[in-house]
C-alpha cells in the first residue's frame, strides 16, 4: 500500500516529465518558444566507477567526517550521509588521491564540486528542525550529482537540475550504478526552479547570483526552508536562509562563500 501524501503537498510528477520553461507565475512566454525541461532516469547500462587507491575504503570517509565534526558539523543525520557517499566516485581519476581532502575540485566546464564541509554545512542548514527526513528536496545545479546523492539519504525525494548538458549526462554517469530512487535529474533552466514538482520542503543551490530567485521562493512550502548562496554587496556572497512561515518569508545571512555565478539558459 502507497504511504498517503501529506496534507497540502501534491503528488510527484510522473517520469518521463516535460516541462515548458517558464511556467512559473507571472511568464507569459510562448509556448513554441519555450525550451523544454527534460526529466532522465537511470537505466541499466553504465561505465565503470572511480576505483582504486584506497578509496573504496570506508575508514577514509571516516576520517573525513571526524574532521567535518570537529569543524562543528553535528546533525547525526547528515555526518550518517557523509560517510555513506563515496565522493571519489565523483572526481575524474587523477584528482581521485584529493577527494577526501577539505577542497572544491575542477569537474570540467568551469564549474567544481564543492568542498565536503560545505556540503556538509549546507545540508545540515536545511535539516534544521527536522527529526525525520526532509519531503521533497530541489537542487538547483546537479553538477557532478555528489550532493545530490548526499541528499538523496536526507529526503524523501529529490528534484535535481542542471543547465548544463555535458554536466547532466556526467552526473547520469556517476549516479547511474548507485540506483539511487528517489532521486530524479533534470536538464533545464534552474532559475526557474522546477514549478510541476512545488512545493518543496527544501530548496538548495549550488550556484549565486544577484539575488535569490523569487520563482524558487514561490516553489517553497510553507514550512519550507531554502539555503543558497547570494551577493551580499560588490564582490561579496554570503549564504543566505530564507524560511517560509504562514506569517510571511524570514531571511538570514550567514558566513561568506565563493560560489560559481548562477546563470539562466540551457548550454
Amino acid at each position: 500500500m502507497k504511504p498517503p501524501v501529506p496534507a497540502g503537498t501534491r503528488p510527484r510528477p510522473g517520469f518521463p516529465a516535460s516541462l515548458a520553461a517558464g511556467g512559473s507565475k507571472g511568464q507569459g512566454a510562448s509556448p513554441a518558444k519555450r525550451p523544454l525541461v527534460r526529466a532522465a532516469f537511470s537505466d541499466s547500462s553504465a561505465r565503470p566507477l572511480t576505483t582504486g587507491l584506497g578509496m573504496d575504503s570506508q575508514a577514509v570517509r571516516a576520517a573525513m567526517v571526524r574532521k567535518l565534526e570537529a569543524q562543528g558539523v553535528s546533525n547525526p543525520a547528515v555526518l550518517a550521509a557523509m560517510q555513506a557517499v563515496e565522493r571519489h566516485r565523483f572526481v575524474d581519476s587523477a584528482l581521485v588521491n584529493q577527494a577526501y581532502e577539505d577542497t572544491s575540485l575542477p569537474i570540467g566546464l568551469g564549474q567544481t564540486i564543492s568542498k565536503p564541509n560545505v556540503v556538509a554545512r549546507m545540508a545540515e542548514l536545511l535539516c534544521h528542525g527536522h527529526a525525520d527526513k526532509l519531503g521533497r528536496v530541489l537542487e538547483i545545479g546537479t553538477g557532478c550529482g555528489y550532493q545530490a546523492a548526499v541528499l538523496s539519504h536526507l529526503s524523501r525525494e529529490v528534484y535535481s537540475i542542471e543547465r548544463l548538458r555535458g554536466l547532466h549526462e556526467r552526473a547520469r554517469e556517476n549516479l547511474r550504478m548507485l540506483r539511487i530512487a528517489n532521486l530524479h535529474l533534470l536538464l533545464g533552466d534552474g532559475m526557474l526552479g522546477y514549478p510541476r514538482g512545488a512545493p518543496y520542503a527544501a530548496i538548495i543551490a549550488a550556484a549565486g547570483g544577484e539575488d535569490v530567485p523569487a520563482a524558487w521562493v514561490d516553489q517553497l512550502a510553507v514550512g519550507g526552508r531554502l539555503v543558497a548562496p547570494a551577493a551580499t554587496g560588490p564582490g561579496r556572497q554570503n549564504l543566505v536562509v530564507i524560511d517560509k512561515t504562514a506569517q510571511g518569508v524570514s531571511r538570514t545571512v550567514l558566513e561568506a562563500v565563493h560560489f560559481v555565478p548562477l546563470k539562466s539558459g540551457i548550454a
